[in-house]
């Protein structure tokens, strides 16, 4: 009977799952971060779709358009996730999606190349640690490890889109351009 229960439990949800997992701390810092990227990107956004940036020579690069065009909604989807909550239906789906963006993102990235040498930038460094932290967070969630699953899951959001992200805003990269010309 015993070994019976253990097993039961063992496949019953998670304490966590269906509620909120992140520590206010980490809450706060998601939401501070996520949210002034999001305003970011909408204002860089606002500001191109009404013509007030510059023409940018790598807005018609192809891996540029679609780099940009799964970041960018990677960003508020992630932001969603990380701070609604866990294990529904809607989630998983939302997560599924969230991954493929990131993965798409990140494989779209290795064919951008430096604008004045053609060669890889350092900001090339996050495209395999976003393909691993995505591996990492699927293969968590798929063993049930859910406090893993977040903490790659949050590595993976400021580490791959936020940090990365500050480096998008600054310099003469397409989204610094689209906010500050």
């Amino acid at each position: 009977m015993h070994a019976a229960m253990t097993n039961a439990t063992i496949h019953r949800r998670p304490p966590h799952a269906g509620g909120f997992d992140l520590s206010p701390t980490w809450r706060a810092l998601v939401a501070l971060s996520g949210g002034a990227m999001t305003l970011a990107i909408v204002v860089a956004l606002s500001r191109w779709a009404l013509g007030l940036t510059i023409d940018h020579s790598s807005a018609r690069q192809l891996a540029v358009i679609v780099h940009v065009a799964t970041v960018i909604p990677a960003v508020p989807l992630g932001l969603y996730l990380m701070l609604t909550r866990k294990g529904g239906a809607r989630h998983k789906l939302l997560g599924r999606i969230w991954i493929a963006l990131m993965v798409t993102t990140a494989l779209a990235a290795i064919f951008i190349r430096h604008i004045n040498d053609g060669q890889f930038s350092f900001i090339h460094l996050f495209v395999p640690l976003t393909l691993i932290g995505a591996w990492q967070t699927v293969a968590s969630a798929r063993r049930g490890q859910m406090r893993k699953h977040r903490n790659h899951l949050l590595g993976l959001y400021l580490g791959a889109l936020i940090i990365p992200g500050i480096f998008a805003f600054s310099g003469n990269r397409l989204m610094g351009a689209w906010l500050f010309s």
